[in-house]
């Protein structure tokens, strides 16, 4: 039944296209360049981004209609395996699931527009970030127009930079084709390039963290999930070969405002003004979807665990105004201690791990009475395997070449595993 504060499937899928283009696709292709020059690794490894993309999909989709509840990983793992791994994946969304992409569209953002407007990247950043927290405070009505405008938008400004990109005549391009990508493949480089793919993929599973907010979820989650995954990754395809098609390799490697570089080669100095302020507009969609969608797995957990209760309360139009504010604070910090590659790598990791874990869910779902019931993932277990070995092999080669970063991401694992401790000792207290 249609509610004022339930969104149908236009707005779910609106939130899985805005939480995927983000700040990675216009961003990374720069580091990629520097570890895997090869035009046919780079397309393949977008392309393998785009089928794991999709096989997780199709398995947030049976976990979703199987348990419907939001909160995402956190409920699904809780579900699956044991309530500490949920928790685990819960904390992981609060501390950085959400607030690191959000930071690093932030400082996108700031590269992009900021020289532009004579403002300080970080300052205007912080100014946006704090300013559609605001918007997303007052009502779901709002977010989800908000939300169906910015991403509306920002599809029309894709659309128009990819025609213009495969339209205008390639001058110094960075295309190689060379076979020198078959040696590119066994490189700890491949490895880590890819989990930059991923990390710009991520997204795909929003609307899996406001199942309660969705009319007819068992219809609509699925529906939103795959179409949203299946536009965005033919987007991601498309973007790559333009940004390659325009610019040196020389001209791209190690460079943060990719979108921009192509753009002035395209469109000259004015229009590539005009589109990086377009790319900042659909970045702009990106934080508005990650803000709406993260703090709805922190009220969850403040349902289920004492320790978190305050956060689980919601306003009379249902926002968990408090949790929405604590992801924002969280942001805030990574956006001003951090510099966008180390968030990246810091954040790939530990997200990764949680996504494989979420999808070999699946499994234990359909080994349970009553797993045949909701959305059934097609070719099972095609395509969960399909997402579980590349998540291995992205870990195991991530942990290799950036010990630092992913070491980070298990010392917040074990802070996360101390405070579930604290938090079931603090809850038995409080029942004696």
């Amino acid at each position: 039944m249609k509610t004022a504060n339930s969104i149908g499937w236009p707005t779910a899928t609106a939130l899985v296209v805005a939480n995927m283009i983000g700040a990675g696709i216009f961003s990374s292709l720069g580091f990629q360049l520097e570890g895997t020059p090869n035009s046919w690794s780079i397309l393949f490894l977008w392309s393998l981004g785009a089928v794991m993309a999709l096989c997780g999909a199709f398995s947030y989709a049976e976990l979703g209609t199987r348990w419907p509840r939001s909160g995402g990983e956190y409920h699904f793992l809780s579900e699956a395996f044991h309530p500490m791994l949920g928790y685990l994946s819960g904390w992981v969304s609060l501390t950085i699931g959400f607030s690191a992409p959000v930071a690093l569209a932030g400082m996108a953002l700031g590269e992009y527009v900021g020289p532009y407007l004579g403002i300080p990247g970080i300052r205007l950043a912080l100014t946006v970030i704090i300013a559609i927290s605001l918007l997303h405070s007052i009502s779901i009505r709002k977010s989800s127009l908000l939300q169906l405008i910015t991403t509306l938008l920002k599809l029309m400004i894709i659309l128009f930079f990819i025609v213009a990109g495969l339209a205008s005549p390639a001058g110094d391009s960075a295309f190689n084709w060379d076979s020198g990508w078959k040696n590119e493949l066994m490189l700890p480089a491949f490895a880590v390039s890819f989990v930059y793919v991923t990390f710009s993929y991520s997204g795909w599973n929003a609307a899996a963290y406001v199942v309660n907010e969705i009319r007819d979820a068992s219809r609509n989650l699925p529906a939103a999930l795959i179409s949203g995954t299946i536009l965005v990754s033919g987007l991601y395809l498309l973007l790559n070969f333009v940004f390659l098609k325009h610019s040196r390799v020389e001209a791209l490697s190690g460079e943060l405002e990719i979108g921009q570089i192509t753009a002035n080669a395209i469109f000259g100095s004015q229009g590539g003004e005009l589109i990086s302020f377009g790319i900042g507009l659909l970045l702009l969609s990106g934080i508005s979807a990650m803000v709406w969608a993260g703090p709805r797995v922190t009220q969850v957990m403040g349902e289920d665990h004492l320790l978190w209760r305050w956060f689980s309360v919601k306003t009379g139009r249902s926002i968990p105004l408090r949790a929405l504010w604590l992801q924002t604070a969280i942001t805030i910090l990574l956006l001003l201690s951090g510099s966008f590659e180390q968030v990246m790598v810091y954040s790939g990791f530990v997200l990764q791990l949680f996504a494989a874990l979420t999808v070999a869910a699946v499994f234990v779902a359909r080994s349970r009475p009553g797993g045949k019931t909701g959305y059934r993932s097609p070719l099972f277990p095609l395509p969960q395997l399909l997402f579980l070995l590349p998540s291995i092999w992205i870990l195991i080669y991530l942990a290799k070449a950036q010990p630092l970063e992913t070491g980070l991401g298990l010392l917040n694992l074990l802070l996360g595993a101390l405070i579930y401790g604290i938090d079931r000792h603090y809850g038995k207290y409080r029942k004696r």
